[in-house]
Formats: structure tokens, sequence, C-alpha cells
């Protein structure tokens, strides 16, 4: 498509529409997400980026794909804001600087891969082919670089589509990114071939079109078998506690004995009819529960009246040479209120519960209120309740596969996963967060169990199926069965061998044309 006419005169201008084009690409992505989760926008979101691009050299292709990571994330982590300000307590200033720093290296993932996708183009690679490689390589790399943020992965939009996701037990979370980018680049290619027909130069994908169409029914096939194959097995019943304490009160000494209160009352009454393990949120009990005392012994009482093994959320710490270390852990105990074991958070949220290079930055403070800086647990085990063994994911380690892998290698047949949203308010973090937890339950093949403080509180089986959804900051419970896994996965086993393979390709691709330049 020729733009020149809407050019200025300055050969290194990019045209206001193509810049449009990109933002309205960046928006279209960010509403195939929860809240809005329109996930068929995220099969053609791309293709008015790659349209704007269409014969830009790879640095205008870059600032292109810089602008479409900037609308998008800017649409997908608003939220931000809710947390530094209203419950972190920061100046909307101080708020805006944090959030715009955030969201531009979140675009530079983009401008990095219009970058190579046009350099490769120029080399003679077809961005159909380069594309989807480059893509699921630049998400791997963001799930690690800088202690990772895998926030909104392109594949986590289709969380809702259970056949297509079946596939996560191979490829993981980037299997299904890579047929999405793919199938935008088919229909980017349809487009472009319809509008050069007018002129009798039209070349349609057919290739591209039936390696497409092939993955897609391989994709749908694999899943359906999946889905038809979930056959009888142990199961045991939970119940999911969702207290609803405000973030404001949640710390404050006073409310202590209340927040207990109300644990108490709904976990008797989900645990009414006898139930397997109960689960708290959390920090639902805020404060140190393993210093003793009449808190500490009314959960223990609960374990006992219950007769179920409870796991719930409170802060730890261990004294070594006169250094106190503090952790965000999750207590389990057995039905007769002893304690079986501790899991501590092995992957701290940066500025939320620590400060990186905090002796370089001491002006910079923890957004989290609580007892301290937190450290990260020294290793990850799964707990045994009796009747299953159990890995805990604590907040947003739900979001990184490698986690939930090795819990299942140690022996997990469930996954805890125990988060306090209310940081977020009403908007589209918790959703997100949900959608994201979804995919560990089907790359391990066992069941995801959610209790959070304010919501979503949530039961996800091993094919990804969503039961008993919470509404947002109300009190509320959930009581169901939930089939035990009983397998390793390829995923379980192998981990991101598929990731790994298109940063390979990609690596080779960049080899292809720097030989060929």
């Amino acid at each position: 498509m020729d733009y020149s006419r809407f050019k200025l005169p300055d050969f290194n201008a990019i045209p206001r529409r193509d810049y449009l084009l990109a933002v309205v690409s960046g928006l279209l992505l960010a509403l195939s997400f929860p809240k809005t989760g329109s996930a068929v926008l995220s099969w053609v979101a791309l293709v008015p980026l790659l349209l704007a691009c269409g014969q830009k050299s790879a640095k205008k292709a870059a600032k292109l794909g810089f602008a479409c990571g900037l609308a998008c994330y800017a649409a997908i982590l608003y939220w931000i804001n809710i947390a530094v300000t209203t419950y972190g307590h920061l100046p909307m200033a101080v708020s805006i600087t944090i959030f715009i720093i955030l969201i531009a290296y979140m675009a530079v993932y983009f401008a990095v891969l219009c970058f190579l996708m046009r350099l490769g183009e120029e080399k003679g690679i077809p961005a159909v082919l380069s594309l989807p490689f480059l893509w699921v390589s630049l998400e791997f790399a963001r799930s690690f670089f800088l202690t990772g943020f895998p926030w909104a992965s392109l594949g986590y939009s289709n969380y809702r589509i259970l056949p297509l996701i079946q596939i996560a037990d191979v490829t993981g979370v980037y299997g299904v990114s890579f047929l999405v980018v793919l199938g935008n680049m088919v229909v980017y290619l349809v487009l472009r071939g319809f509008v050069k027909s007018r002129d009798g130069k039209g070349e349609y994908p057919l290739r591209s079109g039936i390696v497409f169409l092939a993955l897609m029914l391989v994709a749908c096939v694999y899943g359906y078998l999946r889905l038809s194959n979930s056959g009888p097995g142990e199961t045991i019943k939970v119940a999911l506690v969702q207290g609803n304490i405000d973030q404001s009160i949640k710390w404050d000494p006073a409310f202590r004995d209340a927040t207990i209160t109300i644990y108490d009352r709904l976990s008797r009454q989900a645990a009414a009819g006898g139930v397997d393990l109960v689960v708290w949120p959390e920090s639902a009990a805020p404060f140190f529960f393993q210093e003793g005392g009449e808190p500490s012994s009314r959960i223990m009482a609960l374990a006992t009246a219950t007769q179920s093994p409870v796991v719930f959320g409170s802060p730890a710490y261990e004294d070594a040479n006169g250094v106190r270390k503090l952790y965000n852990s999750a207590f389990l105990l057995s039905a007769d209120g002893k304690l079986l074991g501790r899991s501590d958070k092995v992957h701290l949220v940066p500025f939320g519960e620590y400060v990186p290079l905090a002796q370089a930055l001491p002006f910079v403070q923890k957004l989290v209120e609580g007892v301290g800086d937190f450290s990260p647990g020294e290793r990850l085990e799964a707990l045994d309740t009796g009747r299953a063994k159990i890995g805990v994911l604590v907040c947003f380690e739900g979001i990184f596969p490698e986690l939930s892998r090795r819990y299942a290698r140690a022996g997990a047949q469930v996954l805890v996963n125990i988060t306090n949203d209310a940081w977020y308010g009403r908007s589209s973090a918790p959703y997100q967060h949900l959608s994201m937890a979804s995919f560990r339950a089907v790359e391990n093949r066992m069941p995801l169990i959610r209790a959070a403080n304010t919501g979503i509180t949530a039961i996800i089986d091993c094919n990804g199926h969503i039961t008993g959804e919470t509404p947002l900051f109300k009190e509320a419970f959930v009581v169901d069965r939930v089939r035990l896994g009983t397998s390793e996965t390829f995923y379980t086993r192998f981990g991101d061998v598929f990731a790994v393979f298109c940063v390979l390709v990609s690596i080779a691709m960049a080899g292809f044309a720097l030989r060929k330049h």
C-alpha cells in the first residue's frame, strides 16, 4: 500500500496514519485480554501494525512497534496506578512515572520484534516465517529478564478456548502465542493480496494458509482428544475462603481479631459437610503465626473443629547470625491443629516485597504495607496434607510456569494459589491474573485451586475449565471436589523446549541474514 502522498517532506518521517494503525493494533491486543476478553480480536490485532510496517525500513518499523507496545500495555497495565496511589500511598506524579517506565520497557520488546522482522525481510526472510518465532523468543526472554514479568503473554488471551489451549501440556503458553501470531500473519497476507489483486498483482498466501490450517487442525484435534480422555480418578473435597478484608486495614493490629473471626466463620460454614482441605488467601493471618498466642491458637482450633487440614498465608521469619529474614509464607496445619509444614514465596514482587538494588536506590520505598522487606524462600517443596501433596504458589508466582513445573516434579498433585488481589481494586488485573493461572493447570495436568482475599477465588481443573468464580469484594467461599493430578506431562518433564526451539530458529535466521549481508 502506497502512503507516499501522506508523507512529510522529511524523508525519515513516518506518516501519522501508520502511527494510528500501530496504536489501533495495540488497543486491539489489549481488548483481547480480560476483563474485556474478546479473544477473537487477538487473531487479527496485529494486522494494522503489519500494514503500517509495510515496506518501512527496520528502524521505522521499530518506532511503529514501540508505539503499538505503548498503547497495548498502557491499556493492559493501567491498574498499576491503582496499586501505587490508592494502596501504596504515593503521589500521582510518582505513580505515572513508574507506569510510563514500565510500559516503555514492555514496548521495547515490540520495537525489537518489528525491527528484526523487517530486517529479516530485507535479507529475504519472509515475515510469515520469522514473526511467530521472533514473537515467542521475545515473550520467553521477557519471562526471566530483569527478574521476569511474563504478564499478558499473547496466548493467555485465549484461555477460555479449551480445545486450543490443551497443547500447553507440550508447548506451554508459547505454543498458543505462536499459532495466534501465525494466524495474524496469514490474515495480513490475505488482505494484502486482495488489495493488490485490483492492480492484477495479487498473490495469496496459499502455502502459509495451508500450514496454518494444518497446525490449527492438529492443535484442536489434540485438544479434543485430551478433553475427552479426562477419566475418573482420586478426588479430594476442598473449601476456598474469600474473606474480603479491606487492604487499608489488613495490617492494622486493631482489626486482627475481626479478620480471624471472619475467616473462622466462613471456614466453618464451608466445611460443614466435611472437607479434605481448607484454603485461606495470602496474608490471611496478618501476624507472625509462628510466635503462637491467641490468634494462632484460634486457627489451630479451627482445624481441629472442622477436622480438616488448613492452608493459610502469614508472614514468617528466621533468625541467623543476628540477622532476621522475613518471608511471605503459607502454613499447613493438620486436621488436629498441628503444624505440618511451611512454604515460602521464592519469586518476590520487585518494589512490592523488596527493593532491587536497595543500597543504590535508598530513596525508593516499598509499596507493600506490613512487616518489612521480604527475602525469597530458599527451597521449593510440596506439602503433604495426608490426602494429597500440594504445591503452594503465593500471589503472582502463578504467572511463572517454571515454579508450577518444579512443584509437579516434586510430587505435587494439586496446585494451590493463594493471593491478595485487593491491590488492583475493581480493575482488569484480577481477571488477567486468573487467566494466566489457568494455564498452569493445563501445562501440568493437575487442578489449581485459588483463594483470593477479595477475589477472584475459583477452581481450575486439569483441562483449564474454571468453576466457582466468586465476585470481587464480597465475602464468599467455594466448595467442590477436584481430581488429583496423576501423570507427568511432556511440559512438566522437559519444560520450555518449544520456546527454546523458537529461540534457536530465530538465531539461525539472524545468522542467515548476517551472512547474506
